[in-house]
């Protein structure tokens, strides 16, 4: 018997901010599209889309939510992950934001780990994450709706402005 293997799909936003209208239509499609959603585990976009994924009726994928350890490096930050994370997967890493780049951040397994990436707005920990995605040649788009931003977004990545595009993307980069 062979293992099938759901896609993983990386979503990447805010961890203040949630962006409700662009998560929950994030969320619900990727719940529909039978794959596991990953996020950083946090709050903001993250939640928001990690709930509107799991409430989706016979959804096939997991929630995955990667998290930044503490201080001890043997347990989640306080507030993570959030609720809706099913598969907690705690790193030695401590690093995100501004440091996203870094050795030491968490944000190299979200983006190794995802078949392709999906960036809600967010601030400079989204913007790192994009970056990593264009160095390790992961399919990415931003789906900014008409009013979100990502600092220093290069031009190179597709930015989708309708769920439609996003799902347009995502099953040209992992159902056909």
């Amino acid at each position: 018997m062979k293992v099938q293997r759901l896609p993983i799909v990386g979503v990447m936003g805010s961890g203040k901010d949630d962006h409700l209208e662009l998560s929950l239509e994030l969320g619900w499609l990727l719940g529909t599209l039978g794959v596991h959603l990953l996020t950083g585990g946090g709050r903001g976009t993250m939640a928001a889309v990690s709930e509107a994924f799991a409430r989706t009726h016979d959804r096939r994928g997991m929630v995955l939510g990667i998290l930044p350890s503490d201080h001890s490096r043997t347990k989640p930050k306080a507030d993570y992950p959030n609720d809706w994370v099913e598969i907690p997967i705690v790193t030695h890493l401590p690093h995100s934001g501004e440091r996203g780049t870094e050795s030491t951040s968490r944000n190299h397994i979200n983006i190794l780990t995802s078949d392709a990436i999906v960036a809600l707005p967010g601030g400079p920990g989204t913007s790192t994450e994009v970056q990593l995605a264009i160095r390790y040649g992961k399919p990415i788009i931003a789906y900014l709706g008409t009013t979100g931003g990502i600092p220093d977004l290069p031009q190179d990545v597709a930015v989708a402005t309708t769920i439609d595009q996003v799902e347009a993307f995502l099953r040209s980069v992992l159902l056909d």
